[in-house]
């Protein structure tokens, strides 16, 4: 198989915009619990946001199945390939559950779920407290093994960048050579 050098260039820009997305996510949904004054504001905010997220990773998992992507590294020890596969699939899971947990809690807790400009989603879920009651700290959960699992990817891509020194960080942060 030819496998291409660098990511696409839109895998390369959902990635990076994503990556934004999410970790504002991340800070939106912990000033959401912690702050009351801000709460009304930061929901507002953290709706919209899950949507696109959920949109943004639609494209980018359709976009990643369809398309080539680099190679690992040939001597990059089984243990850490597996990692590396087992924690983008756990990345991409996160991505597209996280969204779809909150509008299902939602839709389980009778919220109205606006967007912006008066556009609501429709809901997934029948009315249920008890749904709800599962969803809501699930939704929690999962928003801490997403941070844990950035965390490790990141560390991944600094170890890549600066300790091998490798191509594996080049590959999403650059583009082919001219």
């Amino acid at each position: 198989m030819n496998r291409p050098h660098h990511f696409n260039l839109l895998a390369r820009v959902l990635h990076w915009a994503m990556a934004i997305a999410i970790l504002s996510m991340l800070f939106v949904g912990a000033g959401m619990v912690v702050s009351l004054q801000y709460r009304d504001q930061l929901l507002a905010l953290h709706r919209p946001l899950g949507i696109a997220i959920l949109l943004l990773a639609i494209v980018r998992l359709v976009n990643r199945l369809t398309r080539p992507i680099p190679a690992l590294p040939a001597d990059l020890p089984a243990i850490q390939k597996f990692a590396a596969h087992a924690s983008h699939w756990l990345l991409y899971g996160l991505m597209l559950a996280m969204p779809l947990i909150g509008w299902a809690m939602l839709s389980a807790g009778g919220y109205p779920i606006p967007l912006v400009g008066g556009v609501h989603l429709p809901a997934i879920l029948p009315h249920s407290p008890v749904i709800y009651g599962w969803l809501r700290p699930l939704h929690g959960v999962l928003a801490y093994v997403l941070f844990f699992t950035i965390l490790g990817h990141l560390g991944a891509a600094l170890f890549h960048a600066w300790v091998r020194r490798d191509e594996v960080f080049g590959q999403m942060a650059e583009g082919e050579p001219k």
